[in-house]
């Protein structure tokens, strides 16, 4: 990359600046400029004075969607999806186009909390030279994968805990519950991967995938083509679920069952399905009595009989997640859903079942962290075990429930250090913040989880130069550990973060069958800056062995719920916000898909329940569960069952930047420290109260006799 500069490299320079195409990182005398490389296919008019696209990965969530950002003059201006990157092939969710307003944010923690980053990563060589390395912590989130890597490294060569990855997106997608089902099924854990597209009907039980789950950017291109061309005809969607989602109101069919009975239901359907077919009963479903599954689950036998004709008859594909798997009965769930594949024969063929390929530098799958697994952390933080604790990418005072009380076990650790973009709940309990680049700021690299048949691994580069007085996180550790010496200087022997990722890509150079080839480190480092990444031409998918599944027992037990309400409680994902958008306007101002709410948060219950307690729209309630309660308003939501109610996981916060602050509420306020079998949270596994507190709080809504900012307006 220290190339020789052209006469045209001089012309682009002089027009916009060296601080636009080459970008400082590094810290103290050894940091260095580091070109940046436009994409790959720059449109015919790109010239000085008008715009450079820049390909790089959406840190938005861990999926690891490629993007290509426009720039001009130094400014970022539009993101959009890359159209080489097999994961998401150009498209991007509501959340890849707003990061803009993370990277513009008037609230972004600009400088050290410190005033000086020398003095910072003084204290960081400090923390991790007199601390046995036992008693230091990293708590990390799902992205970036770079960054994960490298602070592995550095625990592998001294001794330091491993780091801990959590994200509430992870959480509710109950990934160590899928995990687990796959290695009791399949003989090997991993992330199960589901062709939608080349399916001719879907039955989803719990998996909202067009919303938030897994990789909703990849699965709905799935959802087109079940809809459109794979199959030649349109393929059918059935959604089991309690509460209507946005991929519930795509589906042909919606059916309202009860909370933690959706293993039951797979299962009777499998049982009628087996009769429909004719021959031997499989021992999977023999055990279960489709009537007695039809008084449990609230729903006609008639109806369950209709869904077994349809899956005895057509290439039906079997998902389970969401709510569904956050039970305590959630393992059984997801392993009786995917014994249905076993009867459709589909693993490893078109519109079936695979395990997700793993990512071109990774030997086996890692998940993130369960909710028993952060629970125990938060004990061994209690405890004063944990001395130190290093933070990036994670916002747990607000993504975990309450009831674990990470708050309160903050108190036990000497020393936290934060490394917030924003000035989120956990960054104000820290005792030092020293703030990471923006991931539009950011070099490294994601390793694409699922989604995609190819081996992805999707590059980030600085699409701009940082705005503000901030450093990345991984070039902060590496001149901390120099610092230090000894173990830790040996663990990070690196000029800077660029370095470290250029030996993480070095053993790709001999791979064979990649997006493309360079004869040396620099050249394909270039190339893997130019791409957005480096992606495998070959299908890595592996095939499971679901041999020996119908002969398996299932039991499918009902779920346990926990208080002593009359309601079901459901939280979900918000589709707009997720766990970390409430700080971006363009997000807030986004109507809700089912119930165009927006900048709040609500309570979803039945117009028949809500008429028999005497409540209307826009009512505030109490809402009462074991652990907490919260006050939000109503919104009467005719596509849930009137023995449950449901509210969104987004709004809440305490801090986090003016357009998130104190607003709505948090539903991990109710959430109680109760787990299924995997070690994930049984969300969806309490029952709460709803009380009436005599006042209104009107919703800003874009439906038609809604109000919008307070105010009642008429809508064509």
């Amino acid at each position: 990359m220290n190339e020789q500069f052209s006469r045209r490299d001089f012309l682009k320079l002089a027009g916009l600046g060296a601080a636009t195409t080459a970008i400082l990182t590094g810290c103290g005398p050894a940091s260095r400029y580091v070109t940046r490389e436009p994409y790959q296919q720059m449109p015919e008019y790109n010239s000085v004075g008008q715009s450079t696209y820049y390909a790089t990965t959406c840190r938005e969530c861990a999926a690891g969607c490629g993007l290509v950002v426009r720039t001009y003059q130094g400014r970022a201006i539009k993101a959009e999806g890359n159209a080489h990157n097999p994961l998401n092939l150009g498209k991007t969710c509501a959340r890849g186009q707003a990061t803009l307003h993370g990277l513009y944010n008037p609230d972004r923690v600009q400088a050290p909390s410190n005033g000086d980053w020398n003095a910072a990563i003084q204290v960081v060589a400090d923390a991790l030279k007199n601390y046995k390395p036992g008693e230091i912590a990293f708590l990390m989130g799902m992205a970036p994968d770079h960054l994960f890597d490298l602070v592995t490294d550095l625990a592998n060569a001294t001794g330091m805990n491993a780091p801990v990855r959590y994200g509430a997106l992870g959480m509710f997608e109950a990934r160590a519950t899928l995990s687990k089902a796959a290695e009791n099924l399949f003989g090997q854990p991993g992330l199960p991967w589901f062709d939608i597209g080349g399916a001719q009907a879907v039955f989803s039980f719990g998996a909202n995938f067009l919303e938030t789950w897994l990789s909703p950017v990849s699965y709905t291109r799935g959802f087109v083509g079940l809809r459109e061309a794979q199959t030649k005809i349109r393929g059918t969607l059935v959604q089991f679920e309690s509460r209507m989602s946005a991929t519930g109101g795509k589906a042909d069919e919606w059916v309202p069952l009860r909370p933690g009975t959706e293993g039951l239901v797979a299962l009777a359907i499998g049982r009628l399905a087996a009769e429909i077919r004719g021959g031997t009963m499989p021992r999977a479903f023999s055990s279960v009595n489709p009537a007695d599954v039809a008084d449990k689950a609230g729903v006609k036998l008639e109806a369950l009989e209709h869904l077994a004709e349809m899956f005895a008859t057509s290439n039906v594909l079997a998902i389970p997640g969401g709510a569904a798997l956050g039970q305590t009965n959630g393992l059984e769930i997801a392993e009786a859903v995917l014994a249905l594949n076993a009867l459709s024969d589909n693993f490893g063929k078109p519109g079936g079942v695979y395990l997700s390929a793993l990512a071109p530098n990774q030997t086996e799958y890692n998940r993130p962290a369960s909710a028993q697994e952060m629970q125990a952390f938060v004990e061994k933080m209690k405890s004063g075990a944990i001395k130190a604790l290093f933070v990036h990418g994670v916002n747990p005072v607000f993504e975990l429930p309450k009831s674990l009380d990470f708050k309160g076990a903050l108190g036990s650790v000497e020393q936290v250090i934060s490394f917030a973009t924003f000035p989120d709940e956990t960054a104000a309990e820290a005792d030092f913040v020293f703030p990471d680049h923006h991931g539009l700021e950011s070099w490294g690299y994601q390793r694409v989880a699922t989604g995609t048949a190819q081996p992805v691994l999707s590059g980030a580069q600085p699409v701009v130069s940082p705005f503000y007085d901030t450093r990345a996180t991984a070039d902060v550790l590496i001149a901390a550990a120099q610092l230090v010496g000894g173990k830790f200087a040996s663990a990070l022997p690196f000029a800077d973060e660029v370095e470290f990722i250029q030996s993480k890509l070095g053993a790709l150079l001999s791979e064979a069958d990649g997006s493309f080839s360079a004869p040396d480190a620099a050249t394909f480092m270039a190339y893997f800056q130019q791409h957005g990444g480096w992606f495998k031409d070959t299908d890595a998918r592996v095939v499971p062995d679901g041999s020996g599944i119908l002969n398996m027992n299932f039991s499918g037990s009902e779920a346990d719920f926990s208080g002593e309400g009359e309601f079901f409680f459901i939280p979900f994902v918000s589709p707009t916000l997720a766990e970390a958008g409430a700080n971006k306007p363009w997000l807030q101002e986004l109507p809700d898909p089912t119930t165009t709410v927006m900048w709040n948060t609500w309570l979803e219950m039945n117009p028949e329940t809500a008429h028999e307690l005497g409540i209307e729209n826009d009512d505030l309630v109490r809402v009462i569960s074991e652990a907490g309660e919260v006050e939000v308003p109503v919104y009467l939501y005719p596509a849930i069952r009137p023995d449950t109610v449901a509210m969104p996981f987004g709004q809440g916060h305490t801090a986090y930047g003016r357009y998130a602050e104190n607003r709505g509420a948090n539903p991990a306020d109710l959430l109680g420290g109760h787990f299924n079998e995997s070690g994930d949270l049984a969300f969806a596994g309490m029952k709460v109260k709803v009380e009436k507190t005599g006042a209104k709080r009107p919703l800003s809504r874009l439906e038609g006799l809604g109000v919008y900012g307070g105010q009642g307006i008429e809508l064509p």
